[in-house]
């Protein structure tokens, strides 16, 4: 499974944590937007030997275009030992977030994940 998310991490460029559901225990790995379309893409090219229902989908996955006015999701902070202490140390979540140049929710959820062991 691991394989599968580093191979598909290489063409999309999307890493993804492995994780197993909490209904069934079992891992699903959903790739949406432009790493859908870089991975259908990959996957079902013209002229591959593929199930008709899942051609269909990939040329859906294909046709998607982006809403006017949505924005790429800005990629996943790798926080350091260094960045937790600033969060840490600092007084309040917004002087936290002002040094380190995240937004405050994005210091908030690290802060609350630091505080209670996650």
């Amino acid at each position: 499974m691991a394989d599968q998310c580093s191979y598909a991490e290489e063409i999309t460029g999307a890493e993804r944590r492995l994780r197993r559901n909490q209904r069934d225990a079992l891992y699903n790995i959903m790739y949406i937007t432009e790493a859908a379309q870089n991975l259908a893409a990959h996957l079902y090219y013209p002229g591959c030997l593929s199930l008709k229902r899942k051609q269909t989908t990939a040329e859906g996955v294909a046709a998607w275009t982006r809403p006017a006015g949505s924005k790429p999701r800005p990629p996943r902070i790798e926080w350091t030992h260094e960045m937790d202490r600033i969060l840490l140390a600092a007084p309040t979540i917004a002087h936290a977030a002002a040094e380190l140049g995240y937004s405050w929710s994005a210091c908030q959820v690290r802060r609350w994940k630091l505080l209670h062991a996650q």
